[in-house]
């Protein structure tokens, strides 16, 4: 009697394509995740900046948000590579 196992009829061609789309496949939802994180990432740069605006200093943002001073710089520095100035207070919002 003979043991039918789909796996070994296939042809090591046929697994080594199988097994490549199978990686290929990994790797394409590994950098739609890892952009998505990186755009999240900007966006929370962003209102971390706003934070330290209207808390007035890092260390009372840092209060106000519950966020270790290191997470909060390292989202500062994105936010600075982005642009955007936490000190900065000419948006408009001020009145002169």
């Amino acid at each position: 009697m003979t043991v039918h196992n789909p796996e070994k009829s296939l042809s090591r061609k046929q697994r080594l394509q199988e097994r490549q789309r199978r990686q290929l496949l990994a790797v394409d939802v590994v950098d739609k995740a890892e952009g998505k994180v990186r755009k999240a990432e900007s966006e929370l740069a962003v209102a971390v900046a706003e934070a330290v605006r209207v808390f007035g200093d890092e260390q009372s943002a840092c209060e106000g948000l519950d966020m270790p001073a290191e997470s909060l710089r390292r989202f500062l520095d994105l936010a600075r590579d982005a642009g955007v100035d936490p000190l900065d207070t000419t948006d408009g919002s001020a009145t002169p």
